[in-house]
């Protein structure tokens, strides 16, 4: 699988993708994370111009998606019930990760080039996520506490500290 900067001509895959995901978390028992129409098109075209949107490809077509943050949060500023493994240390922060699930293998493969851009990495989803907590949590990521969206909605956070390139910290 080929990771790359999402462009504008992305989008509309993208926006079937986030589609299907949705579908995918509501039939799960997770209907309101992502509710009607998240992420927006709008909200796709500003993670492309600030150059924090990818995709994965497989065979030439796209069949994942994610947001990858380098630097502070603001989301995570504020941690309820815990504490963040490291508070110090600079981190890269995956956000909106989603896959048509024509391919087996995205997350890990998300988490191995992420953490080639940085050794500490942070994420955090819906309390009925439970198909992303299996992941998270199957990748190492210890569990922190509650942070809040911008609308105040709660999540759980995760953090995993990488042994794998410190000299990137």
């Amino acid at each position: 699988m080929l990771i790359r900067p999402t462009t504008y001509a992305d989008i509309d895959a993208l926006l079937a993708i986030f589609a299907y995901a949705r579908q995918q978390m509501a039939a799960d028992g997770n209907p309101t994370q992502w509710g009607d129409g998240y992420p927006a098109r709008e909200q796709l075209k500003e993670d492309i111009q600030r150059g924090v949107s990818y995709v994965i490809e497989h065979e030439g077509y796209i069949c994942g998606t994610f947001v990858f943050i380098l630097g502070n949060d603001p989301t995570y500023y504020l941690i309820e019930g815990g504490a963040w493994l490291d508070d110090i240390l600079s981190y890269g922060t995956i956000h909106r990760i989603a896959s048509n699930s024509s391919c087996k293998g995205i997350f890990h493969t998300v988490l191995e080039w992420c953490t080639t851009q940085c050794a500490n990495i942070r994420i955090d989803t819906h309390a009925d996520n439970h198909r992303m907590i299996y992941l998270i949590e199957k990748e190492g990521f210890t569990r922190c506490g509650i942070i809040y969206t911008r609308d105040q909605s709660p999540r759980i956070a995760y953090q995993r500290l990488s042994a794998k390139n410190t000299d990137l910290m």
